[in-house]
């Protein structure tokens, strides 16, 4: 009998402050594109490249996200890095996960941007161990594989690219604009757009 071929997870982290609509459009075309059964998006508690800058509290992020995915069966939400506190290493997440996914095959979902400072992640062998890489790539934008595993030996073979549409939406720029007083229509998901102005998400940034 042909062995089974094990379910494939995508784990999409991020600190989604806030959510938008750019995540959950990239998140289905990688869904698609690398046949994956779900994809957990994963909040950060406390990222550590972003220690300097003030961050949502954790249950305004996680429900955030959790209006943002409501409509999608695909999706669902991840809550153990907020759980478990603290500096949010990726390594140390995909740990959990593979335990509590022992059946599944995991793809890390990231960006171009994240990839090319993979090497200087920590602990970033122990990451691609863990997972598959799934990339999002820009339209016309090349990555060279080759200087990413020349650093990461345990990345060879494990990264897969995939082009994407070109979404201008960035969550920094939606703060700021809520700060301004201009509007994030269609820029996020509906529910969230009322949920950070009935809270005040942003106001005094």
């Amino acid at each position: 009998m042909a062995r089974r071929q094990s379910a494939r997870l995508g784990v999409f982290g991020g600190t989604f402050d806030p959510i938008h609509l750019g995540h959950l459009i990239i998140a289905e075309e990688l869904r698609v594109r690398l046949g994956l059964e779900r994809i957990l998006f994963l909040p950060a508690a406390r990222p550590p490249h972003k220690t300097d800058r003030h961050i949502s509290p954790d249950e305004d992020r996680a429900l955030m996200v959790e209006m943002a995915i409501a409509g999608n069966p695909h999706f669902g939400v991840s809550y153990v890095d907020l759980q478990r506190g603290g500096l949010s290493y990726t390594a140390d997440s995909l740990e959990i996960l593979t335990q509590e996914y022992p059946c599944h095959t995991l793809y890390f979902l990231m960006g171009q941007d994240s990839l090319r400072d993979f090497p200087n992640w920590h602990d970033p062998n122990r990451i691609a161990r863990q997972a598959l890489l799934g990339v999002a790539l820009r339209p016309g934008v090349t990555v060279d594989i080759d200087a990413i595993v020349s650093r990461v030996p345990e990345a060879a073979g494990r990264i897969t690219l995939v082009d994407v549409p070109l979404i201008q939406i960035a969550s920094r720029v939606i703060r700021q604009r809520v700060h301004d007083g201009l509007p994030i229509t269609y820029q996020v998901p509906r529910e969230v757009e009322q949920y950070i102005l009935r809270r005040g998400l942003y106001k005094d940034r």
